[in-house]
C-alpha cells in the first residue's frame, strides 16, 4: 500500500532572491511538500509509524529563515533535511511558490519543484 503525507499551500513571508532588493524586501511564498511513507502496516494506530505531518511543516519554516538567492535552494536544503530528519520516507517532491515575482510584468507566481 503506497501512503503519502503532505502539506500544501504553507504559507511564509522570507527574503529569498537573486537580487538584493529582493532579499531586503521579501516576498510571500507557499510550500506544497508530500513525501511518501516507507509503509505504514500499524494497527495500533501509532504516529511512529508514519511521518508527522507537523515534521514537514517544522522542516520548511526552518529552512524558509534561512535566506537564499535561488529558490532551488532552498528546496534543495529542505529536501536534505527531510531524507535526514525523517527516516520513515521512501521520496517525495517539494514545490515552491514565489508570489507576484517581480518581474516588470503581472506574474502570479515563479515555481521551482523539485522531487526525490
Amino acid at each position: 500500500m503506497k501512503t503519502t503525507v503532505s502539506i500544501e499551500n504553507a504559507e511564509f513571508f522570507a527574503y529569498h532572491g537573486y537580487y538584493e532588493v529582493e532579499r531586503r524586501a521579501g516576498n510571500t511564498f507557499l510550500i506544497d511538500c508530500e513525501v511518501e511513507v516507507k509503509s505504514f502496516d500499524s494497527m495500533d494506530d501509532n504516529i511512529a509509524d508514519t511521518v508527522n505531518y507537523e515534521q514537514l511543516y517544522a522542516i520548511c519554516k526552518d529552512e524558509m529563515q534561512n535566506t537564499q538567492k535561488l529558490l532551488e535552494t532552498v528546496v534543495f536544503n529542505i529536501i536534505n533535511r527531510i531524507k535526514t530528519d525523517l527516516n520513515h520516507t521512501t521520496g517525495g517532491k517539494v514545490k515552491l511558490s514565489k508570489i507576484s515575482p517581480q518581474l516588470g510584468g503581472k506574474v502570479e507566481k515563479a515555481i521551482v519543484e523539485m522531487k526525490f
